[in-house]
């Protein structure tokens, strides 16, 4: 299963990311969590102990590598030949760490580079071991994708089975949440599922609803705001250690069910 979570940035898609990796690995499974956000949070919502987090150099930043693969170092002068089919089939075996329940962490960050499309060295390797995980892989992999659209741009979502959009209650993340839809169909993604995130009533649930409905868009599940979240945060524990049974942990546990049953449908 090869699952990706994309969305707004602030919309809960690392607590999802992190606490499905968990759940899947709980259940059985082999598990590969790859962190493809800029903000390099995922090893938090995974539960991986801070000594271990500040050990993490995230692939982007290893300079050496990118330019043995490539053949070109990052930040040098525009222009240069380089390999853009490079060798990346060893890289998560090498540079993964475990978490909580067995979990593998892959940290890849992301290219800040404002250009969609940018054939930067560093994309290159990237969006190369990005794929070859999606297609090569016999494991569960969940991706924490980069907030917004740019890594669906750069060409980084190819061969992902189940793209969860996370929308939380707002217009602009439902405005994002379509444009990511069409990026992601556009890449092949035939399973693109809507998680509404953080709604606090059912007035609100039928607002958004109507929202989406209105676009042509359903919503394939709904996790409540719930202030445990916020607290496991400010801890700097694991929402799913902090309080296994908390609303919104409890919502995740059943999106992790509903999974394994479209998966098999």
């Amino acid at each position: 299963m090869k699952i990706a979570v994309a969305g707004k940035g602030g919309t809960g898609k690392t607590l999802i990311a992190g606490t499905l990796a968990r759940l899947f690995a709980q259940d059985g499974y082999k598990v590969l969590a790859i962190d493809n956000d800029s903000s390099m949070n995922l090893s938090y919502s995974l539960g991986i102990d801070e000594y271990i987090r500040q050990k993490i150099v995230p692939i982007k930043e290893m300079l050496d590598l990118i330019e043995q693969r490539t053949g070109q170092r990052p930040g040098a002068a525009s222009g240069g030949i380089y390999n853009i089919n490079p060798k990346v089939s060893d890289i998560p075996d090498k540079y993964k760490i475990y978490g909580p329940d067995g979990v593998q962490l892959l940290v890849v960050g992301s290219i800040e580079e404002p250009a969609t499309g940018c054939l930067c060295p560093e994309n290159v390797l990237i969006r190369t071991l990005l794929y070859n995980l999606f297609v090569q892989r016999n494991e569960a992999i969940i991706v924490d994708f980069e907030a917004g659209l740019e890594h669906l741009g750069r060409g980084t979502g190819k061969g992902i089975e189940i793209m969860l959009i996370a929308t939380e209650p707002s217009i602009k993340s439902i405005e994002l949440t379509q444009h990511i839809l069409k990026l992601s169909k556009g890449l092949g993604v035939k399973n693109n599922l809507i998680v509404l995130n953080k709604i606090i009533d059912k007035a609100e649930l039928e607002i958004i609803t109507k929202k989406l409905k209105e676009i042509g868009l359903n919503s394939f599940h709904v996790i409540p705001f719930d202030p445990e979240i916020g607290k496991a945060d400010l801890e700097g524990i694991a929402s799913l250690d902090f309080n296994p049974n908390s609303k919104a942990i409890l919502s995740i546990r059943d999106l992790f069910g509903k999974l394994k049953e479209f998966k098999k449908n």
